[in-house]
């Protein structure tokens, strides 16, 4: 679920639990005599396999009752992850054969944190462009166009849509969500519309981006699609977003709002840490495809531009302040001078600081989890039940309506865990699937939950579900589109 640069979902439903014990369950049908599994042990049969089944659903229950506990997310996460290994480490120690497990716990560990620091300057960077207000001063241009309602809805879909790949999908939709808010308030139809085809938009736009979400970042970094690659599910995401927002927008009365002013300010070097970031994910696409090293080296290279850059920024404070202070006075712009009073160093670890931490440990956690039940088995028996027992097309299919129901992280993680085999062009659809499937439902992604908090009372999980057919319309056309733009993938094994 477009990430994004990624926060997750603060509440997840009876609904999403549910699905959680279904997989669970389906991984405990088959007998573990019949297949193969990650481990030397086979512990799918065993008691302490079916107890860190119980402990990963108990802690996913955890999760989704989050608003009503007020307990973060990774907290129960990080516990289960903890217990899992420590159960595996056990068994794997009794049998003589410790080596094994603390192997397994040191890959799972080191695919998370390649991922993690990745997503650790990426967040970094979204941090310093929201704190050199980039992302306020867009929102005061919009408000300031005064756009009718027709208009404002197709240009914040849009928007969503073109900068989720580069930002993430919750970023962007409570940005575009703000200036709908802002522009049409009390209009509760027309905002439960645009946040509708917002959430649609961040997470179509996200699916084609190795930056766009922290599934196809997954993807990308296992080496399974190349950064090129992605682009290919350009128009299928296209597809999947324009479909249900040229249905919705049938319905929007094409009124013009109030102008709204307000008056924002980039503070100093906002459109060169842009500069950065674009130079930052040039690099670590250079590392990747030209030097075959992972993408991870690239962003922590551009870490360290940033922080270079802030360094010039608080050493040259003082005589900037002074030049801009002589200039504005001779011209007696006194708002100018007013802004000056304002400004404040640039901190690059005031803004690592700001990261999304618990999202980061509860990625940890779920990634953990699912790692160690991989180890003992489970995935493969979910794996030979799905894509031996099915047919690719269809489990993929049916995975990515599951990741609306459950998180697409650990969807994804498992699938890349699992390996199936299947051709390039199912590799792609899966990375399709998991990212637009979350649309389906307003608890399918952050960006839907995140703006059910911020429009309250506007956009509720019922209005979201009264436009389902129609997103399930687009999801099913964004397939199509790819099985007959890419029908070519779909014939070499990957």
């Amino acid at each position: 679920m477009p990430i994004g640069f990624c926060s997750l979902a603060k509440r997840r439903g009876l609904s999403r639990w549910l699905g959680i014990a279904l997989l669970a369950t389906l991984s405990l049908l088959f007998s573990p005599s019949v297949f193969a599994v990650t481990g030397s042990l086979a512990m799918t049969g065993s008691a302490v396999g079916f107890l860190a089944v119980m402990i990963f659903v108990l802690a996913y229950a955890l999760v989704m009752a989050e608003e009503k506990l007020h307990m973060r997310k990774s907290k129960p996460v990080l516990v289960a992850a903890g217990l899992i290994w420590a159960m595996i480490g056990w068994v794997y120690v009794q049998a003589g054969m410790p080596e094994q497990a603390e192997h397994a716990f040191r890959e799972t560990l080191l695919e998370f944190t390649e991922l993690m620091l990745f997503l650790l300057v990426a967040m970094t960077y979204i941090n310093a462009m929201e704190e050199r207000r980039v992302f306020d001063a867009l929102r005061s241009w919009m408000v300031r166009r005064g756009f009718s309602y027709k208009q404002l809805f197709w240009l914040t879909g849009v928007l969503a849509f073109l900068i989720s790949p580069i930002a993430d999908n919750l970023t962007t939709a409570m940005l575009m969500c703000a200036v709908v808010t802002k522009v049409a308030e009390g209009d509760k139809r027309f905002i439960n519309l645009c946040c509708i085809n917002i959430v649609v938009a961040a997470n179509a736009g996200g699916a084609f981006s190795p930056f766009g979400d922290i599934t196809t970042l997954m993807v990308w970094q296992a080496g399974i699609v190349q950064f090129y690659e992605f682009f290919t599910l350009l128009v299928p995401s296209l597809v999947n977003f324009l479909i249900p927002a040229g249905v919705m927008s049938l319905f929007i009365n094409n009124r013009k709002p109030e102008g709204v002013y307000e008056d924002v300010w980039l503070k100093r070097g906002a459109r060169r840490i842009i500069a950065l970031f674009l130079l930052t994910v040039a690099t670590a696409v250079a590392c990747h495809t030209l030097l075959h090293l992972p993408p991870v080296l690239g962003m922590m290279t551009g870490l360290g531009y940033l922080q270079f850059f802030g360094y010039y920024l608080r050493r040259s404070l003082p005589v900037s302040l002074e030049r801009k202070r002589a200039r504005y006075t001779a011209r007696g712009d006194e708002r100018k001078l007013a802004q000056l009073g304002s400004v404040v160093p640039f901190d690059v670890f005031n803004r690592v600081a700001r990261a999304e931490w618990d999202t980061l440990l509860f990625f940890y956690g779920v990634v953990m989890c699912v790692g160690g039940l991989g180890f003992m088995g489970y995935l493969g028996l979910v794996s030979e039940a799905l894509y031996n027992g099915w047919n690719p097309t269809g489990a993929n299919i049916v995975l990515g309506l599951v990741s609306a129901v459950v998180d697409n992280i650990p969807v994804m993680f498992a699938v890349l865990t699992m390996q199936p085999e299947m051709s390039h062009g199912q590799w792609l659809l899966i990375t399709l699937t998991a990212g637009v499937g979350g649309s389906v439902l307003s608890i399918g992604s952050a960006a839907g939950v995140a703006l059910m908090g911020q429009a309250r009372g506007n956009y509720t999980f019922m209005g979201h579900l009264r436009w389902a057919p129609v997103i399930l319309l687009g999801y099913a056309a964004s397939i199509a589109v790819h099985l007959w733009l890419n029908a070519s993938s779909f014939t070499v094994a990957s």
